[in-house]
């Protein structure tokens, strides 16, 4: 199978490939190495291509001879302010349009989609009289108060956080979650309208080797390490308590090339959740990392971002049964791989 994986030089991306080359297929990598990413361009290469996935012309030229498609390629992160906001819509959403158009006309009909479990918003709660609720918007009088716990809209009770399945209605509540959204609906439209299959993954919580380095626009995991490999204590937003699934970017991978692999099997359009399983803290996080680097341990700062949620954790119950794939990573066993050297990149070939 040939493969085309957009941000395949990115830190899952590099996983990915590395991945689908151990399972024998042949993968053309299609990057933009944009510099808020990547300090540098690598050097040519005829597997690599240098491209802007809004790019209608580079998209085309990487397509001759592909079979299936992962496309992993988008701005990722929270952002940092709604200056953010047409880049955001403009990386994911438009990219994303325009590699489907392309696909379309080239005759590709097999894709896998690299989404988010951002776009559930709040995770599943519910309440002892009401059952389950979706809280509304936290607002920023509780979160100066410390108050981080999402109450009941109907009662004001608290609130008991659970596990979110796919059938689970989203509700995106920052930028890069509406485009990462917005992206499943155009792949399934694309997938109706073609005769195509597509597969979203949503992905929780990745970490790992590789993982980027000192940017406003990478995960919570790499922000910890950066603090501790310069000598800082994690700095840990609210309370410590917000509950995530953090998944280690090789299952991840597997992940990836597993759904790829079954795509000639899979309804048109399909949806699973990719997580570990294992539900931990934001504090848990930080500190298992700041014991495998041998640093200072967490101090818990209050702050807050507005767009982030309190508790998101979603079951994959649906990924491992229906597919054969399961994770190989707990926390415990995951963390000292960030203690390995980072990957290089790969080189390149410009179009």
């Amino acid at each position: 199978m040939k493969v085309l994986l957009t941000g395949g030089a990115g830190f899952i991306g590099q996983h990915v490939r590395a991945q689908l080359v151990a399972e024998g297929h042949e993968v053309l990598t299609f990057d933009s190495f944009r510099p808020d990413v990547h300090a540098s361009r690598p050097e040519p290469s005829d597997d690599v291509v240098v491209g802007d996935i809004r790019d209608a012309e580079s998209v085309r030229r990487a397509l001759p001879g592909v079979d299936t498609v992962v496309h992993l390629a988008a701005k990722v992160g929270l952002g940092v302010d709604l200056d953010d906001i047409d880049d955001y819509v403009s990386t994911n959403s438009l990219g994303t349009a325009v590699l489907l158009r392309e696909l379309a006309h080239a005759g590709v009909r097999n894709l896998v989609y690299a989404s988010s479990m951002v776009v559930y918003g709040e995770g599943r709660y519910d309440c002892e009289r009401h059952g389950q609720v979706a809280p509304g918007p936290r607002r920023p009088e509780d979160l100066d108060a410390g108050r981080f716990e999402p109450p009941c809209p109907i009662c004001a009770a608290p609130l008991r956080p659970g596990l979110v399945a796919e059938s689970s209605p989203p509700d995106p509540r920052n930028t890069y979650a509406a485009t990462k959204l917005n992206g499943e609906h155009l792949t399934a439209t694309w997938a109706r309208e073609t005769g195509s299959r597509v597969t979203a993954l949503r992905f929780h919580n990745v970490y790992g080797p590789g993982m980027p380095r000192n940017t406003p626009y990478a995960g919570v995991a790499a922000i910890f390490r950066s603090a501790l490999e310069r000598g800082e204590a994690p700095k840990v937003y609210e309370d410590g308590r917000q509950r995530r699934d953090f998944i280690h970017v090789t299952d991840i991978a597997t992940a990836v090339t597993t759904a790829a692999a079954a795509l000639p099997e899979q309804p048109p359009v399909t949806t699973y959740n990719v997580g570990s399983g294992t539900v931990h803290t934001i504090a848990d996080l930080a500190t298992e990392l700041a014991k495998a680097l041998s640093g200072p341990f967490p101090v818990i700062t209050g702050q807050y971002r507005l767009g982030d949620v309190r508790h998101i954790t979603a079951t994959s119950a649906k990924l491992r049964a229906e597919l054969p794939w399961s994770p190989t990573h707990t926390l415990t066993t995951g963390v000292p791989t960030l203690l390995t050297p980072d990957q290089k990149p790969v080189a390149s070939r410009s179009v």
